[in-house]
């Protein structure tokens, strides 16, 4: 059945040693950083959205995410959508700031070139991504979560779950 493929996955994926090794990983980069960057496509964007929210109100960090309707469209008209957020970062991106890099399927050009331009600055990189083991994503980050299934909601519930796990493990900053 799948559902028990499902949960199995689940269940597999956060007893890994991997698994909890990258979360205490996180957590030290997140305490680290002055401000959180998260990026996205479609679903996504949605659970950038979200995270940048809940970092924001549950450990008061200053977050970001390109997800306005207006901004999107500006960027992407002026500079191509594989460069649109890229662009953002270069006005916005500073030292001592971390990027949250998502991407269910881990090849997404406009996602992996805003992760190239933040390494370039030396900047630290989380990264969530599925399907393929060896996508593209998966090399670029400090941290790189991978979801080994090709299956976009289980990918997407996944990586919100993981940055969910990271947030609740945070001390509270006042």
């Amino acid at each position: 059945m799948q559902t028990n493929l499902y949960k199995e996955h689940f269940l597999n994926f956060f007893n890994s040693e991997i698994a909890k090794k990258q979360i205490e990983d996180s957590i030290a980069i997140v305490e680290k950083s002055k401000r959180i960057f998260f990026i996205g496509n479609g679903g996504s964007n949605a659970i950038c959205s979200h995270m940048m929210e809940d970092y924001a109100k549950i450990a008061n960090y200053p977050t970001f995410c390109f997800s306005d309707a207006a901004l999107i469209t500006c960027f992407a008209n002026d500079y191509g959508y594989e460069k649109a957020m890229e662009e953002w970062l270069k006005i916005h991106f500073t030292e001592g700031d971390l990027l949250v890099a998502i991407s269910s399927s881990g090849e997404s050009k406009n996602i992996l070139n805003a992760a190239n331009y933040v390494k370039s600055k030396n900047g630290k990189v989380i990264t969530l991504s599925g399907f393929k083991e060896n996508n593209q994503l998966s090399k670029k980050g400090d941290v790189n979560f991978y979801v080994a299934i090709s299956n976009y909601g289980i990918v997407e519930c996944l990586h919100q779950v993981i940055l969910h796990v990271i947030l609740d493990s945070l001390p509270l900053k006042k």
